[in-house]
């Protein structure tokens, strides 16, 4: 019997006993796993290399489970029809990934949470490159886990096949795209490469117990043209054999319908854009039947439209996905409207910024950015946020700087990069957040908004308990201060009838208190002091 811990993967290995020209693609193994309660989860196997498949199973109560094989190879006694148990223990470690439980929607249809519904305040950062040899292993990657998680990140956006940034008609083999055991597949996509992933489980795995869950991303979405739709799915199946017992999340794609670089404006580019919403769309169903812990999905998109619109049926993600610029300042407004629309689209369901203003790229959107882009998407309702810093998400180093198709979007080495201001400033950001239940926050309109002329209120609230606005730079645009004065005030917040709100100004970039004092209202509306400098702000209203 094997023994193990419930959420937490526990592996078994079987091994053929016939002999296979190409077994990757000869044969597929399931194993069944079921509870005395005669619950059943149909687990994929994956090939390790040689002869050997393994599978991984997370518990998700203490007790014991049996398991048996079954194989296309149904003439191969090591593949088909072995059985065995195992007991699971209850978890009782220091990862709050396992003892919290895999996420799920959130009743509200707005937020996320963790199986024991533990509420989860998505904060990202962006690795897509992360299991390339630019960022080594081990010392490289633990330093950086270990900076993310002490900045209060929960999450990385990584890619586990090809990648961004190279055009499939090009770059799918350049040696950029691989770590220390190769490419992720062999050429022309003849099989799988076992030992690529191998080390992907190493990095993965730390994360995982760090604290980080990996939202991993199968590869970019316009290798699918070339590599087919039944690549794609053995692909996938790959990954969930892999990965699907960690506490994870999927992203069908990167840029899941942009054609690759090569094809862009031309008629071939159309049909790809086509091809690839068509065939994602038949990938992610299969995904959703073949994962069996049902991992939550989403897409990453182009900029052009929200993640749940890239495919012909938006009902296959449980939360939505945006990309909304990377040209600075002029990418507020857009990232703020885009950001409305999606949480207020229906059937509802949670909605974040994935990809917008990678702090350095093209030589701008630098720390005051990235704290808008934080503060305004959640006080309008996302279930988080993900930062992206230039240099860190091709992971350009110093002893291998990134060489991409689309030439230099910026300078900037990753072991630089990971001490970027807006990094510590989005985490100080999560950390205020994380005091109160902003889970129950909900967007609200103020006079400040509708005085000022500007066209959002930046204002979320519980009634009769909370209040958070966020005050924006006094450097930022019109279109986003309206006729503000540039000092940042006075304006005006509405307060319901006989509740006392203890008052203060919180520094978002180092979460530093400024006590206020009771907010005493005038025909139940209160003026707060002006803002305390030229900066942004968060102004905090607390029950009393």
């Amino acid at each position: 019997m094997h023994a193990g811990f419930t959420s937490k993967p526990i592996e078994l290995a079987l091994t053929a006993e016939k002999a296979y020209e190409d077994i990757f693609n000869q044969a597929e193994v399931d194993v069944v796993f079921s509870n005395g309660a005669g619950t059943v989860w149909r687990v994929p196997a994956f090939w390790g290399g040689d002869n050997t498949f393994r599978v991984r199973f997370a518990a998700p109560e203490p007790g014991e489970y049996a398991w048996r094989s079954e194989s296309t190879a149904t003439d191969d006694a090591g593949l088909h029809g072995c059985t065995g148990t195992l007991r699971a223990l209850p978890y009782d470690g220091p990862c709050a990934l396992y003892r919290h439980g895999r996420l799920r929607v959130a009743g509200s249809r707005r937020t996320l949470e963790h199986r024991d519904g533990e509420p989860f305040l998505w904060l990202a950062d962006t690795w897509w490159m992360g299991l390339t040899t630019r960022l080594d292993w081990p010392d490289g990657f633990r330093r950086l886990v270990e900076d993310r998680v002490r900045k209060g990140f929960n999450t990385i956006q990584i890619v586990a096949g090809p990648l961004p940034d190279f055009c499939a008609t090009l770059g799918t083999w350049d040696p950029q795209q691989a770590n220390e055991a190769g490419w992720p597949w062999e050429k022309d996509f003849a099989r799988i490469n076992p030992a690529f992933y191998d080390l992907a489980d190493l990095r993965l795995a730390f994360m995982v117990e760090q604290g980080l869950m990996p939202c991993i991303v199968s590869m970019w979405g316009y290798y699918l043209p070339f590599m087919g739709v039944a690549k794609a799915k053995q692909h996938w199946r790959y990954l969930v054999a892999r990965y699907g017992a960690y506490p994870v999340t999927w992203c069908l794609a990167g840029e899941c319908t942009m054609p690759t670089y090569a094809r862009h404006g031309k008629a071939e580019g159309d049909r790809d854009k086509a091809d690839q919403k068509a065939g994602w769309t038949e990938i992610a169903r299969y995904l959703r039947q073949t994962d069996p812990y049902h991992n939550l999905l989403t897409v990453h998109p182009s900029f052009d439209v929200p993640g749940r619109l890239s495919l012909g049926d938006e009902t296959l993600v449980d939360f939505d996905m945006l990309q909304t610029g990377h040209s600075g300042y002029p990418s507020l407004k857009p990232s703020a409207d885009a950001m409305q629309a999606a949480v207020t689209r229906q059937p509802r369901m949670p909605a974040l910024n994935s990809e917008v203003n990678y702090e350095g790229i093209m030589g701008g959107s630098k720390d005051e950015i990235q704290r808008f882009l934080f503060w305004a998407s959640l006080l309008q309702g996302a279930c988080g946020h993900t930062y992206g810093a230039q240099g860190m998400w091709a992971m350009s180093s110093r002893h291998e700087p990134f060489k991409g198709t689309t030439g230099s979007w910026g300078e900037g080495f990753w072991q630089d990069v990971m001490h970027y201001a807006g990094s510590a400033h989005v985490g100080v950001g999560a950390q205020i957040l994380r005091r109160y239940p902003w889970w129950k926050l909900e967007p609200c309109e103020e006079p400040a908004a509708v005085e000022a002329g500007r066209p959002y209120s930046f204002a979320a609230r519980i009634p009769g308990e909370l209040i958070v606005v966020y005050l924006p730079c006094s450097c930022f645009p019109a279109d986003m201060l309206g006729n503000q004065p540039a000092w940042g005030g006075p304006f005006r917040l509405r307060i319901e009838p006989g509740v006392r709100y203890d008052a203060r100004y919180i520094n978002p970039r180092t979460g530093e208190n400024l006590p206020i004092g009771i907010a005493v209202p005038e025909n139940g509306q209160w003026t707060p002091p002006r803002k305390p400098g030229m900066d942004d702000w968060i102004l905090v209203l607390e029950k009393k």
